[in-house]
């Protein structure tokens, strides 16, 4: 870790402030996402783009987001303006959506992708310092747990909508809703109580870090570089998400296949609600867990995803393919709870918890992005199966880094070790 201070302040917000907290979590779910596979069944059913051209596209978002993270995160660090800018970023999507389906064109999709890549950086590392800021180090694992199970439950309202939508109604009913819901999470974030925020504790910083680091130490930015256990953790996320991000999409298109683009949405919504509904209590139990040691738990979310991707291979059932995501929701539940904790916990004292957070995006952003480009190409090439194993063995890897060298960062775990 990072030099931890001794003691931890203690914070305590406004009931307002916590419930909006909520709300921000519930109707960011799908905003901060953007469209995912949703688009891929768009692109494919309604516009007829070939698989490449597709995973090149859905790619943009994610190179975007990358290239944008790690400043959003160092921003993020630095302003008092987060409220602000959230708004701002939910703005920023809700015009992107409405792009995509108003003017259909090569350019303007990957424009709107790009716009929504952009925006979308600012979320992970903004909800993460809001709920510091909210509630301070000391009762972060509880909450994170909370912030997580929200927003699957408004993944599953999402899903519920656009599966509803996109089979009643038209597939680009969903891009409108993804804009309402923009919408209502800036509501949501603007009742967030300014005052309630502490912009110190928001960066991972007390009063009494100042005297924190002594002058023969590394500081800043720097200490983050040669923290070792960061950087695994970090190249642990790449190769996950690489693994991990293209095999929803690869699975849409798979099922999109001989059917219309209503039944590719119903279908797809399936498979995200069954994955959120496991990711609820997943969720809650990971952060009421959590304390007690980080790194068994992310290893069981780890090793759920070469298992899933070998599932894929074994049937070509729509009921089985969607009941396979019951282990996506494993994986995604333990892993969206954990990430954050595990940055706390090696950034404490240092004020960079969300610099650090913004480079930790950026290695999930440059796994996910690099991942659907690959497998596009991948299947374009040879076929769905060869695309799943070939996924899940890079999950095996992303699994190896973290067993053999990401410690357990947990502060009571350390001390029962002791």
């Amino acid at each position: 870790m990072i030099d931890a201070p001794a003691r931890t302040p203690k914070h305590k917000a406004s009931t307002d402030s916590l419930r909006a907290l909520d709300a921000a979590n519930f109707f960011l779910a799908d905003v901060r996402d953007g469209l995912g596979p949703y688009l891929a069944i768009y692109l494919l059913t309604t516009l007829h783009w070939d698989a490449q051209t597709i995973g090149i596209t859905m790619s943009v978002m994610g190179i975007a987001t990358v290239v944008a993270q790690t400043p959003a995160g160092a921003l993020v660090d630095r302003t008092r303006r987060k409220r602000i800018y959230s708004v701002v970023a939910s703005l920023l999507i809700a015009m992107a959506a409405l792009l995509t389906i108003t003017w259909p064109h090569y350019g303007v999709i990957l424009g709107g992708q790009a716009i929504m890549g952009v925006a979308a950086a600012w979320f992970t590392p903004a909800i993460a310092a809001l709920t510091l800021g909210l509630v301070g180090p000391n009762a972060l694992d509880g909450r994170i747990g909370r912030n997580e199970t929200f927003n699957h439950a408004g993944n599953v309202f999402a899903a519920v909508m656009a599966g509803l939508i996109g089979y009643y109604l038209r597939t680009e009913g969903i891009f409108v809703l993804l804009a309402v819901m923009s919408l209502l999470s800036s509501i949501a974030v603007w009742r967030i109580h300014e005052t309630d925020i502490d912009h110190e504790l928001a960066r991972g910083k007390g009063p009494e870090d100042g005297q924190v680091n002594s002058g023969e130490k590394p500081t800043g930015i720097q200490a983050v570089l040669v923290n070792r256990s960061i950087l695994f953790f970090a190249l642990a996320c790449v190769l996950f998400h690489f693994a991990n991000a293209a095999m929803l999409p690869l699975l849409g298109q798979r099922l999109a296949k001989g059917i219309n683009a209503g039944a590719s949405s119903a279908y797809m919504s399936a498979c995200i609600i069954v994955a959120q509904l496991v990711m609820i209590p997943v969720s809650h139990l990971t952060g009421k867990l959590a304390p007690k040691g980080r790194k068994r738990l992310l290893l069981i979310g780890f090793a759920v995803l070469p298992v899933r991707g070998l599932l894929y291979t074994l049937t070509n059932d729509p009921l089985l393919l969607v009941a396979i995501q019951i282990l996506d929701g494993v994986g995604a539940g333990v892993f969206g709870v954990l990430s954050i904790l595990i940055v706390s916990d090696l950034t404490r004292g240092s004020g960079l918890f969300n610099t650090t957070q913004g480079a930790i995006a950026t290695a999930v952003g440059l796994g996910s992005s690099l991942s659907n480009a690959f497998a596009g190409g991948l299947l374009q090439r040879t076929s769905y199966n060869v695309a799943f194993l070939t996924l899940a063995a890079l999950a095996l890897v992303a699994l190896a880094v973290l067993w053999f060298f990401v410690p357990e960062t947990s502060p009571q775990a350390q001390k029962s070790t002791v």
